[in-house]
């Protein structure tokens, strides 16, 4: 069985992680403690690779990270990359993206998802995206989920993330969606160095 090294200290992100990739011949393991990878990249793509490719090469093992956040169209893609530093909690994000969206009117974002798998020696092997169009409401909804979930409405399905059954969330999100354009290729890839 080949190890897998979750560039994540969050145990929550390493068993999601694990439910999508259950039927693959992979033991997934979290990336050391004291293995800090500072985001530096502009975009998504850029952060998942950097974590991916970062946390291959320091411990000599294959490596997938992702990086994700909420676009919002009217704030030219913010919060973007720094969707988790929008503020210090949960409502604290929710309440800075509600303030800075105020009355307006076009409330299109969507959420993002890229998924970076990097070799033992840091190149990248694969990398995946995947994006989930919706809504941002004025006030939130639901209890379920994290983060912006509540205030996140998806028309197609007529609630929140928040709302969502866990099932429904995992198959549509935007986590969801880049795992099945990654699962194919990863079922693909040949195991060497």
């Amino acid at each position: 069985m080949t190890i897998l090294v979750v560039a994540t200290g969050n145990p929550g992100k390493l068993q999601e992680m694990q439910a999508y990739l259950a039927d693959l011949n992979w033991e997934l393991i979290l990336k050391p403690e004291d293995l800090e990878i500072e985001e530096t990249g502009s975009t998504f793509a850029e952060n998942a690779c950097l974590k991916a490719s970062e946390v291959a090469r320091m411990t000599g093992q294959w490596a997938i990270a992702d990086d994700s956040g909420l676009e919002v169209d009217a704030l030219d893609g913010a919060p973007g990359v720094f969707s988790a530093r929008y503020g210090s909690t949960d409502s604290e994000r929710i309440e800075r993206l509600l303030n800075e969206l105020g009355n307006e009117l076009n409330r299109d974002a969507q959420f993002v998802c890229v998924i970076a798998l990097a070799r033992p020696n840091g190149a990248i092997a694969l990398q995946a995206e995947g994006a989930c169009p919706g809504r941002i409401l004025h006030t939130p909804r639901g209890t379920g989920g994290f983060g912006y979930d509540p205030i996140f409405y998806v028309p197609e399905y007529s609630q929140t993330f928040a709302e969502m059954p866990a099932e429904l969330k995992h198959a549509i999100s935007h986590r969801g969606r880049a795992f099945q354009a990654l699962l194919p290729q990863l079922k693909a890839l040949t195991l060497d160095t």
